[in-house]
């Protein structure tokens, strides 16, 4: 069984999965925690991914340098395991191994430059569309 994760990315981070092929390991990601459906027991399936991907937007948003776009980038993969982490933020885990592309489900991506402040939607790319992205 593996586990659904939503991985912060830069566009030098997309550039780099793209030229690669993986993901490389150990880093940090977010996915529905027992911590997470613990701490919002009336939410659903839909509700908690739509909360990990959320929080891995905020993430990939403050993981951004000076070369970077202003967009938010995160990509979907399933992964073997996690290790949940003890932290403010209940979706927040450890992904020890490598993400080979075979196991990136899809991208979401701001589809213009991002203020930092508006809470618009991320639009959704297949596997096959996000080496068009860099």
């Amino acid at each position: 069984m593996s586990v659904r994760v939503y991985i912060p990315l830069t566009s030098a981070g997309l550039a780099a999965l793209v030229a690669d092929g993986r993901v490389d390991g150990p880093f940090r990601a977010h996915a529905v925690t027992k911590a997470l459906v613990s701490e919002w027991p009336e939410g659903d399936d839909e509700d908690w991914e739509y909360a990990a991907l959320s929080a891995a937007a905020a993430s990939s948003w403050a993981l951004r340098g000076a070369d970077d776009s202003p967009r938010r980038i995160v990509v979907a993969a399933d992964v073997p395991s996690v290790t949940d982490l003890d932290e403010d933020d209940p979706t927040l885990v450890d992904v020890a191994a490598d993400v080979p592309w075979k196991n990136i489900a899809s991208a979401h991506v701001d589809t213009s430059d991002y203020d930092g402040e508006s809470d618009t939607a991320l639009a959704w790319y297949a596997a096959q569309e996000i080496s068009g992205l860099v």
